[in-house]
């Protein structure tokens, strides 16, 4: 029987190298008279530099230069035809291009000195004088400036209406009205941003923390008139990122601006403080309106999205679209917007739009659910989705409702009482909550390269990245399965723009882009090794028919005959072949995309116990149950969702950066300050994957799961937590405070 690697649940084979600390980060790199950079930020929101002073920094000696926009000028910069590879429509930012400030914590100067304690400390010697301008960084405040969001950035799609929701809506039995809000969020990776440039013999050679080297490499080569081939960036391993990495960041600027003029390596990044000065996910407000009629079928659907963007470019998410196709409805109106502040551009945040999206409409069904007197399960199935009415389209496979099956046994959702405050144990009230998660199952186009030598041993490479999501392990399964070789026996390599052009990482589209070209050209691989076979005058298959010849664990022998067999590296050896090396292209299939939708789904379920008299949420248990295709790894699989669940009940109930509009600037731009889940924060979570075979989405038949484990926790929890106390809160993060205000005002009025 045929060795499988595919679908096992293998440990991870960066895993070694991470707990020994033998894996390098891109602020591990050191080079040989290495300078080190730091830099200082602005203080306002908008306005212009009058003056730096930098006397005192350069007064000390051992720092090199201080970069100011008075002595960086001349670059080439980038057309707006060529900008980043993620980048929104509009202008991106430069720094130090010149003396105008656009945002809060802008950097404004970098110096360079001998140590990173010297560049620290001449930093604060750094003196700058600003003319402040009138600015603003509040999006309530400013709806009435919002406008169409323009189509322009990576995967962004226009929502699309249908049929006439106003006048369903009107004459609904049924119905509900709602505003949601959340506050912005930051990534906050373990791994802080830093980047270490090498200007040596006309060629640059850069260690970067990226979602994307081939990105970098773009984006260095057009800002400073470079040849791509004379760029290479590294970057093996990521240690967190959730989107923050698909833009480069101002510190790989910084980093080969210093390099290239001082013609020495240098290094520079980010402090903690400054990861919230680069991007967040927006401040975002949404207006939903549901409808139904006395049998719980849905009417209509109105759902509206305003977000926060910055001045110079036009940051979009998918937010309402996916309300119109999660559920059956003949009537929907989609509408969403955008309002530009004083502000970095917002940048994509694990599940851009959907996590967003999904908490208003997933409230809104729960809502509207209780005005009919229904189950909010039963409520959903009832209008379940069996294809994309937005596209008229079919799912290429969709097991939602196995998801809603299987997770609401794991759960016990039948003991559920349906009536709010109905659950308890002493003073805490139970609330158990449910909702629905989708998201887009992509593929995009990617290449592979696969060396394999005479003793056997199989290299594969792709310049793609692992921000820990275990993009290694599962690339080394495709390659050892597909060519037949054992899984030790079989390395990959990636994160390096000398290795074959790969996306973006993000999206969850890694395994389905790269997983097709690694087991595309271990196929190309294979073949050649079965051509050799026949072709060898002492091999045992010898002028026979290459159909019958199958490979395991390094092993070829005949399908019919076990006792005809031959080792590949005899094979080699014999036809005299030292090494075969191929390189494979694998993309979406056209036809397929424009005949099926392809998403992933989920259901997921929580328990939430509040203090009555304190207002204290927990989360006491999740079941999230997901159908995403074939799941190459479940154990690295289920620590995706496991994190995106964590995430999930840290949206739901403790994640806010808080912006202070008088200074224009986030304020807990901290660990201390800016709250994460903790592990007493965290109890039973329980993933469930279902089966789902899908042989039309891509060649491997996955849907990725990187994205899917957030999307549907916090509307689940929001759910949860009314059931608990009757009290409906809109506004996330749900923090005691305003469950204690809502129901101090009315324990039944749903409040906004």
């Amino acid at each position: 029987m045929k060795t499988q690697y595919i679908g096992k649940p293998v440990s991870r084979v960066d895993g070694l190298a991470k707990v020994t600390g033998s894996a390098k980060y891109s602020a591990d790199f050191k080079v040989e008279g290495m300078l080190y950079g730091y830099i200082v930020s602005g203080s306002i929101a908008k306005g212009r530099i009058i003056s730096i002073d930098t006397s005192g920094a350069m007064s000390l000696k051992g720092v090199l230069q201080v970069f100011t926009h008075e002595n960086v000028s001349g670059l080439p910069w980038f057309s707006i035809k060529y900008k980043d590879m993620d980048a929104p429509t509009g202008s991106p930012f430069r720094p130090l291009h010149d003396d105008k400030i656009i945002y809060s914590g802008q950097p404004v100067a970098l110096v360079v000195a001998e140590t990173f304690e010297l560049a620290r400390y001449a930093a604060s010697l750094v003196h700058v004088s600003y003319q402040e301008e009138d600015f603003t960084t509040d999006l309530v405040k400013n709806m009435d400036q919002s406008y169409k969001a323009p189509v322009g950035k990576l995967g962004y799609v226009s929502p699309k209406s249908r049929g006439n929701a106003d006048e369903a809506f009107d004459q609904a039995a049924f119905k509900m009205s709602g505003s949601y809000q959340h506050g912005a969020e930051h990534h906050n990776p373990m791994e802080l941003f830093s980047t270490t440039a090498i200007w040596e013999n006309g060629k640059l050679t850069v260690y970067d923390k990226t979602q994307g080297v081939s990105n970098c490499q773009f984006y260095i080569g057009n800002v400073f008139g470079l040849a791509y081939k004379d760029v290479r960036i590294i970057s093996p391993y990521v240690g967190g990122a959730f989107g923050s990495g698909l833009r480069p960041q101002y510190q790989l600027f910084m980093a080969v601006l210093a390099a290239l003029e001082l013609k020495r390596p240098v290094k520079v990044g980010l402090t903690r403080q400054q990861m919230f000065t680069f991007g967040h996910r927006p401040v975002t407000l949404q207006q939903l309106q549901l409808s139904a009629s006395t049998d719980g079928s849905l009417e209509s659907i109105k759902h509206e999205a305003f977000s926060e963007t910055s001045r110079f470019e036009n940051y979009t998410e998918i937010i309402v679209n996916w309300s119109g196709t999660m559920y059956n409805c003949d009537n929907v109106k989609l509408k969403y917007e955008l309002v530009g502040l004083d502000m970095y551009t917002p940048v994509d945040m694990r599940a851009p739009g959907a996590v967003t999206g999904a908490h208003a409409i997933e409230s809104a069904m729960d809502e509207l659910a209780y005005e009919l007197k229904m189950d909010p399960l039963i409520f959903r199935l009832k209008n379940y989705a069996d294809e994309d009415q937005t596209e008229e389209k079919p799912f290429s496979s969709k097991e939602l409702i196995a998801c809603y099956r299987e997770g609401a046994e794991k759960f016990g959702w039948t003991k559920r009482s349906i009536g709010p405050r109905s659950m308890r144990e002493g003073n805490q009230l139970i609330g158990w909550g449910v909702a629905t998660a989708a998201w887009d199952a992509f593929q995009a186009p990617a290449r592979a390269k696969a060396l394999l030598s005479i003793d056997g041993k199989l290299i594969v490479s792709s310049g793609t990245s692992d921000i820990g999501t275990g993009t290694y392990t599962i690339m080394t399964q495709i390659a050892a399965e597909s060519l037949g070789l054992k899984i030790e026996d079989v390395t990959f390599k990636l994160g390096d723009t000398n290795m074959p052009l790969a996306p973006l990482e993000g999206g969850s589209w890694t395994a389905a882009s790269v997983g097709a070209a690694v087991k595309g050209v271990c196929e190309d691989v294979k073949k050649k090794l079965k051509k050799m076979a026949v072709k060898t005058k002492t091999s045992p298959f010898y002028d026979t028919s290459s159909k019958d010849i199958v490979f395991d664990s390094g092993i070829i022998s005949d399908v019919n005959d076990s006792s005809k067999s031959i080792s590949i590296v005899d094979l080699m050896r014999i036809a005299g072949v030292n090494s075969i090396e191929e390189t494979s292209t694998s993309g979406p299939n056209p036809i397929n995309k424009m005949k099926y939708t392809f998403n992933s789904h989920a259901a997921v379920f929580a328990e939430v116990k509040v203090d009555e008299d304190l207002g204290i949420v927990r989360v006491t248990r999740v079941v999230c149950a997901v159908a995403a295709g074939k799941i190459l790894n479940p154990k690295t699989a289920r620590s995706q969702i496991l994190g995106g669940v964590v995430w999930g009940i840290s949206k739901a109930l403790e994640e806010e950066s808080k912006m202070d509009h008088q200074y224009g600037r986030f304020m807990n731009h901290n660990l201390s300050e800016y709250h994460v889940p903790v592990n007493k924060d965290i109890n039973d979570i329980e993933v469930i994957f279902v089966e789902e075979k899908d042989d039309i989405v891509n060649p491997l038949g996955v849907k990725g799961v990187g994205e899917i484990g957030i999307i549907g926790v916090a509307g689940a929890i929001a759910n949860a937590v009314f059931h608990a106390t009757g009290v409906r809160v809109r506004n996330l993060p749900i923090t005691m405070d305003k469950v204690l205000q809502i129901a101090e005002d009315d324990k039944n009025q749903v409040a906004v």
